[in-house]
């Protein structure tokens, strides 16, 4: 019996040479293509991060710009008075209410003053009995000098009968008495005539004080005003020097802002300033420095600044919070770099990176002044046409290409 023969293998199947491929092989020859991938991914980034010219945003020098100050306040006026009678009394009449501006001289209050109307009455009373005993003294002077006149004749004839020995020495002596005697009656009525004039005197100032202090039941305003407060009402018996009214001056509204002691070294008066009333946000109005104070507060170590409006705004409301920049400089041209570009803040000094001829490179420089955005000039140690980095980024590093790129539309 013949053996049966085992059947071959299909040649198609085969490798050359009668191997079959293994999947392992398979696997091999995949990873070694994903690996020269990421060698060539790697080499890429390697050449993109470390050679390839990086894009970076600048800055630019800017023109006319702003050195300013911030600081918080509230609306104040200058000039407030608490306004009341100098005597005590029942107020019987009002004429002004809160919120209404008044004029200088305004009547804006009565107490009752009939008891003071008759003590006006009554002195002018006093004046007139006063002048017309005046022209009683004045009669009576008239009378003394005809009597004195007259006496004196009768003395001089006398003593002329005397020298003719007409008459008894005896008669011109009682002549010359007379005479002497008239002559005093006549001084006396004189002095009734400076006795009566100083009595008008008296009278009329006796008067004048009466109608002084019927003045004082009258309240006018001192000034062109408004009427911030009302502190009585009708029917009060108010004593003395009593505020009834609170007013102020309209122009002379201002802020009175607070300002850290290390910001107002440059502060003087007269510089313009902006404010910005809590109730208006959005409206910026104009102002100037009008005074600072010589003293400083202690605790938060602010120095205060009265900061008056341009125009003194209808929307101002005493007490409000406002907003107050004050221009202390303003730069020509100046190179600025935001805060966050600078590397090393120290002072005056910090490190920034710049394009020059087309590559970064790290500066030293000098900062100036502090804008209130964050901003700091660069006065030195960069070069001419050299262009300063605003906004840091990976793979900067010195001598690298570098691009500007386009600025962000705002």
């Amino acid at each position: 019996m013949l053996a049966t023969e085992k059947p071959a293998k299909n040649a198609s199947a085969s490798e050359p040479g009668g191997k079959v491929p293994r999947p392992a092989s398979r696997r091999r020859l995949f990873l070694a293509a994903v690996v020269i991938a990421l060698v060539v991914a790697v080499a890429f980034g390697a050449w993109a991060r470390f050679f390839s010219p990086v894009k970076v945003q600048v800055s630019h020098v800017a023109s006319n710009v702003a050195v300013q100050v911030f600081g918080l306040g509230t609306v104040e006026a200058r000039v407030t008075s608490k306004v009341g009678f100098k005597i005590s009394g029942i107020l019987v009449d009002l004429r002004a209410d809160v919120g209404e501006r008044v004029a200088k001289g305004a009547v804006l209050a009565r107490l009752d003053d009939r008891e003071q109307q008759a003590q006006v009455a009554r002195s002018k009373a006093v004046v007139e009995q006063a002048e017309a005993n005046l022209q009683k003294t004045n009669a009576s002077v008239q009378k003394a000098q005809a009597n004195y006149e007259n006496a004196m004749r009768i003395s001089e004839r006398r003593q002329a009968l005397v020298q003719s020995k007409s008459a008894s020495v005896e008669t011109a002596e009682t002549a010359q008495a007379a005479r002497d005697a008239a002559l005093g009656d006549l001084n006396l009525a004189k002095s009734d005539v400076s006795v009566a004039k100083a009595a008008i005197s008296d009278a009329k100032a006796h008067e004048q004080q009466q109608e002084v202090t019927l003045n004082f039941h009258t309240l006018t305003a001192p000034y062109d005003a408004m009427v911030t407060a009302r502190l009585k009402e009708l029917g009060s018996a108010l004593g003395a020097a009593e505020p009834v009214f609170t007013l102020i001056d309209p122009k002379t509204i201002w802020v009175l802002a607070f300002i850290d002691e290390s910001k107002a070294g440059e502060i003087k008066v007269g510089q313009p300033a902006e404010i910005v009333l809590r109730s208006h946000p959005n409206a910026r109005l104009k102002g100037r420095v009008a005074r600072i104070e010589p003293e400083s507060d202690r605790v938060n170590e602010e120095r205060r600044i009265e900061v008056a409006f341009g125009r003194v705004s209808d929307n101002a409301n005493l007490g409000e919070q406002a907003e107050v920049y004050i221009t202390t400089l303003r730069l020509p041209q100046a190179l600025l770099v935001p805060e966050a570009a600078i590397a090393g803040l120290a002072g005056d000094h910090g490190t920034v990176w710049s394009v020059e001829d087309g590559h970064l490179r790290q500066r030293e420089v000098k900062l100036g002044h502090r804008l209130l955005d964050g901003r700091y000039e660069i006065t030195g140690g960069v070069p001419p046409k050299a262009l300063v980095v605003t906004k840091l980024r990976g793979g900067l590093r010195d001598g690298r290409a570098a691009t500007i790129a386009s600025e962000p539309k705002r």
